[in-house]
């Protein structure tokens, strides 16, 4: 079992990197404008060198969601208009599931398995509710884009929620929300925020989508009360 030295240590290390990437400005670089400024030469990769790009694209995914690093909506834009949309939403799928699950992992050993320890008996009947309902609250919150992805995988990990159920819900419920942004490549010259992407009657169908999910819990806290 890792000490508590080696558990501060490690994350403090996971902390310092998100901080340096962010003021190294990673992030600065995945915006709509220089994609569009690298467009060329970024598709002339992709056709001579398609399975390595997919590759490339996919462990790049995976390191931008784990990092909490900006610009995740830009790269699957990007991917949209690189790949296709079905090639892309299955890489951004596969991606940020794998990226998530870092985030989630690192947060569980790090911190979520010492809280759930030391307040056991104040977590109780969360951990309860989370066993009754936490996947549909998961898939409420994946549904709908505008939640913060890394908070979420965040927060999860200081949960009790299994990790095949973090794992499923986040594979299922990003799929509306990247399927969508994917399709935005094809309409790359035009975009300028991911605002322009999202209208308010794409979102609200993503909400409606969400609240289906939690109509059971819904019911069944309705009719214990």
């Amino acid at each position: 079992m890792t000490s508590r030295p080696a558990k501060l240590s490690l994350l403090l290390l996971f902390a310092a990197a998100i901080i340096a990437l962010r003021f190294a400005g990673v992030g600065d670089l995945l915006t709509f404008e220089n994609i569009r400024k690298h467009r060329d030469t970024l598709a002339l990769f992709v056709h001579n060198h398609r399975a390595a790009a997919l590759f490339l694209y996919v462990l790049a995914y995976i390191c931008v969601t784990a990092l909490s690093i900006p610009g995740a909506a830009v790269m699957t834009v990007a991917g949209g208009y690189l790949f296709g949309v079905a090639a892309a939403v299955a890489a951004v799928d596969l991606g940020a599931t794998m990226g998530a699950a870092l985030a989630f992992l690192s947060a569980r050993h790090l911190l979520g398995a010492r809280l759930q320890q030391a307040y056991a008996l104040q977590l109780r009947r969360f951990n309860e509710e989370l066993d009754r309902n936490g996947r549909r609250y998961l898939l409420t919150l994946r549904f709908i884009p505008v939640f913060p992805f890394f908070l979420v995988n965040f927060l999860s990990g200081l949960t009790s929620i299994p990790l095949k159920d973090f794992l499923w819900t986040t594979a299922v419920g990003i799929l509306p929300g990247t399927a969508v942004f994917a399709f935005a490549g094809m309409q790359l010259e035009t975009i300028r925020t991911a605002g322009d992407i999202l209208s308010g009657r794409m979102l609200l169908a993503l909400v409606i989508l969400a609240l289906f999910t939690l109509l059971p819990a819904l019911f069944r806290r309705a009719g214990r009360s």
